[in-house]
């Protein structure tokens, strides 16, 4: 299981950050004392939510930063959930049991892949310029998120990192359900999560006092400010 770092005061409340960015800073000075300023670390981070959180990051920890493209594969007819993720090179990772759950038929999880192979190539078009994805060998990878919900795009995110021989993977994320955090299992090092919730029912949105969904725009105009690859 990963090293979990967290901050105890922060434990199971509501409304913890202002807004992403401010999220950013929490987790940048939790990272800064082992890898602020190391020549080896780079930063990921999934779009478009984690975009504003991975950019202060990055500012503080004084590295690279650049996109991981996943994506989680919707459930048909409801564009907030999902039932699985793939990676931008078409690697599938399937929650057999929401699947089993939810009734889905071959046909039905095919068609919705097959929607996301395309999306993922257009945002990685839009938002990478198709640049090709950086040499990870040897480094430390953060990968960063607004939150883990489910974890299922964060799996996909870590196993497009370890494929590519990164030394170490972390994951920084500003909140998570403590169940979601222990399913990344052994291909993540440590975690860092400032506000860990032991509940039932997690909605990233709660640990936030400003949501909101990110525009494209947005997003790259903070990559461009960022002088991310790509933007």
């Amino acid at each position: 299981m990963p090293k979990i770092h967290e901050k105890i005061e922060l434990r199971n409340r509501t409304r913890v950050f202002k807004d992403r960015f401010d999220a950013g800073v929490v987790l940048g000075e939790m990272l800064a004392p082992a890898y602020g300023g190391a020549d080896d670390v780079m930063v990921l981070t999934i779009p478009m939510g984690g975009v504003p959180v991975a950019v202060k990051i990055a500012e503080i920890l004084d590295c690279p930063l650049d996109l991981i493209i996943v994506r989680k594969i919707q459930i048909p007819g409801n564009t907030e959930a999902g039932f699985g993720s793939m990676t931008q090179e078409g690697d599938v990772f399937l929650n057999e049991v929401l699947m089993t759950q939810l009734g889905l038929t071959e046909e039905q999880v095919e068609r919705q892949s097959a929607k996301v192979r395309g999306e993922l190539a257009e945002r990685n078009r839009r938002l990478r310029g198709e640049c090709p994805f950086p040499d990870l060998s040897g480094k430390t990878v953060v990968i960063v998120d607004d939150g883990l919900a489910s974890g299922f795009t964060m799996k996909a995110s870590v196993y497009m990192v370890n494929k590519r021989k990164a030394a170490k993977t972390i994951v920084a994320v500003p909140t998570a359900p403590l169940r979601s955090i222990d399913s990344l299992g052994r291909g993540v090092d440590e975690v860092y999560c400032a506000n860990v919730r032991e509940v039932f029912s997690f909605a990233v949105a709660d640990a936030y006092e400003n949501w909101y969904d990110l525009s494209e725009k947005e997003v790259r105009f903070l990559l461009s400010e960022a002088g991310a690859k790509g933007s």
